[in-house]
């Protein structure tokens, strides 16, 4: 590999990075319980999640509903936000859930 291609490479990294394409997302499932997770594509893990295939949580508490979710994180910020709502008491998830009375609420950071 050349030193142009090398650097070439790692610029494309270092573009890629800190990218704003993360969502975090809560879903009700089938027994009440609350469900948080963070997906580049929220329509596409929702789905995984309802066919079973997602987080082994939800694999036994179907059907799942996507109550709430929160897009334009990088990674990390989406972690430490999904971290942040996980130690949250339930109280509190519900009213993010709750808020503007819509049932899918969106957030864009």
């Amino acid at each position: 590999m050349n030193v142009e291609t090398k650097y070439l490479r790692m610029i494309q990294g270092m573009k890629r990075r800190g990218r704003k394409d993360w969502t975090v997302y809560i879903l009700r499932c089938g027994d009440g319980s609350l469900y948080t997770g963070i997906a580049k594509d929220v329509r596409a893990r929702v789905k995984q999640h309802s066919e079973g295939r997602g987080a082994t949580y939800t694999r036994t508490r179907l059907p799942v509903k996507l109550l709430y979710q929160q897009e334009g994180l990088t990674r990390s910020k989406a972690l430490i936000r999904e971290a942040q709502i996980k130690a949250m008491p339930r109280s509190k998830k519900e009213e993010i859930i709750d808020s503007l009375h819509n049932p899918v609420f969106k957030l864009r950071s």
